[in-house]
């Protein structure tokens, strides 16, 4: 294989790759508040784009991204406050079971509102590739790494050196302890949805001028955020970078198999690595440090 084929496959696949990554970022956010799985999560990528196509019709690009961004947050909040919190007693199945309810709800909300056809999104900047070593690359696969690089340093900064993200850690890390401190529980629980909420809608948004969006398209960046989630480290923030890009590599180099259909199986060549290296490792590739660390971000 040539050298700008291997880029070629290497660029599609960090491209994808960030998107699984901010996805799993998500999900950890809510786990290590409520020790429950969003399986809504995917949802939320797919309002994002579907707000943002929405919005931009009416006002330019850069207003539309933070004004969507805020309106999923918004919805983050509306569904923690309405199918989470009164179940907050229930078992940890029982509130998982709560939120493929609300994917269900939310799909079903915007098939109703947007119909089941795709939406284009315009680039962020020119849609002319790039040429690099060979590879050609569109523009927009650089935005997305960007703002997957904005989101792990403002994440960080706001973890560690801000009161209400000492506060969340405090959450994940004892939620007895930091309730007898002073912290409300329930408030750190609503912000961690509108955060996973946020996040899962930048990535709707930066990834759409590339592979459109639609109203059941959120289901599969479910499943693949929550695959690099656990193969990076449930918990581990760095984790799910390193997991969604993994899967995301793994993804398309899967799919230049020398066999035919190989792309055709790129999706399930991914996840049975996923099986046999958690078979290995369970605690997935940054685990160790989710004990180690007390779940630091």
């Amino acid at each position: 294989m040539e050298l700008s084929t291997i880029l070629q496959y290497a660029f599609a696949g960090i491209k994808i790759g960030s998107i699984y990554a901010m996805v799993a970022l998500g999900f950890n956010i809510i786990y290590n508040t409520t020790g429950i799985i969003n399986l809504a999560q995917g949802e939320f990528v797919m309002l994002g784009g579907m707000f943002t196509v929405t919005l931009a019709k009416l006002m330019p690009l850069g207003l539309a991204f933070p004004i969507a961004v805020l309106a999923v947050a918004i919805v983050g909040c509306l569904f923690e406050r309405a199918a989470i919190w009164p179940a907050r007693r229930s078992s940890v199945i029982t509130l998982i079971m709560i939120t493929i309810g609300g994917s269900f709800l939310l799909k079903g909300a915007a098939m109703q509102v947007w119909g089941k056809n795709s939406f284009p999104l315009r680039p962020f900047s020119s849609e002319k590739p790039i040429n690099i070593l060979g590879a050609w690359v569109q523009p927009q696969v650089f935005w997305i790494i960007g703002v997957l690089a904005v989101v792990m340093i403002l994440l960080t900064l706001f973890f560690r050196f801000t009161l209400t993200g000492k506060a969340m850690r405090a959450c994940a890390a004892n939620r007895a302890a930091a309730t007898l401190s002073g912290i409300s529980v329930d408030r750190m629980v609503l912000l961690s949805f509108a955060l996973s909420a946020g996040i899962g809608a930048i990535a709707g948004i930066v990834i759409t001028p590339v592979t459109l969006v639609d109203y059941g398209c959120g289901s599969m960046y479910a499943l693949k955020g929550f695959a690099a989630a656990v193969l990076g480290g449930l918990g581990v923030s760095a984790g799910a970078v390193v997991g969604g890009l993994t899967i995301g590599l793994m993804e398309c180099f899967g799919a230049a198999l020398p066999f035919q259909g190989a792309s055709s199986y790129k999706d399930g060549f991914a996840l049975l690595i996923l099986f046999v290296f958690l078979c290995a490792k369970p605690s997935g590739i940054l685990g160790r440090a989710a004990i180690s660390e007390l779940k630091k971000f």
